[in-house]
């Protein structure tokens, strides 16, 4: 039992030489250690379907805004919501035909905006 406590407390006393306190370490070297999560700071939200849909890329974004709220609602539901035409057509109530041209519509239309960007 003697050289059990004996062996226990020098595993301790290693230990407290080799470990430093974080209170204890000047601030770069805690500044070294952390890492800062920036998720979704530059991502533009549309509000849809009772979602919400992050843009990151600012020309898409800004081109997405420039359409009519129920073509950009098409086009996110079908694209990042994985809707059909039917589900987008019962939800905006439309006839599923309108929203199929609307969709189709808006991706040229986006296409126009995204390529005189350029």
């Amino acid at each position: 039992m003697k050289y059990a406590a004996r062996n226990h407390f020098a595993k301790i006393q290693k230990r407290a030489e080799r470990e430093t306190l974080f209170s204890d370490m000047a601030a770069q070297d805690l500044a070294a250690l952390s890492v800062t999560d920036e998720y979704f700071k530059d991502d533009y939200v549309f509000i849809v379907a009772d979602g919400s849909v992050g843009v990151t890329d600012a020309d898409l974004a800004e081109a997405l805004g420039t359409l009519s709220a129920n073509k950009r609602d098409i086009l996110l539901m079908s694209f990042f919501f994985d809707m059909t035409d039917r589900e987008i057509a019962e939800r905006l109530n439309m006839a599923r035909r309108t929203v199929a041209y609307q969709r189709t519509s808006s991706i040229q239309e986006l296409k126009k905006l995204m390529e005189s960007e350029e």
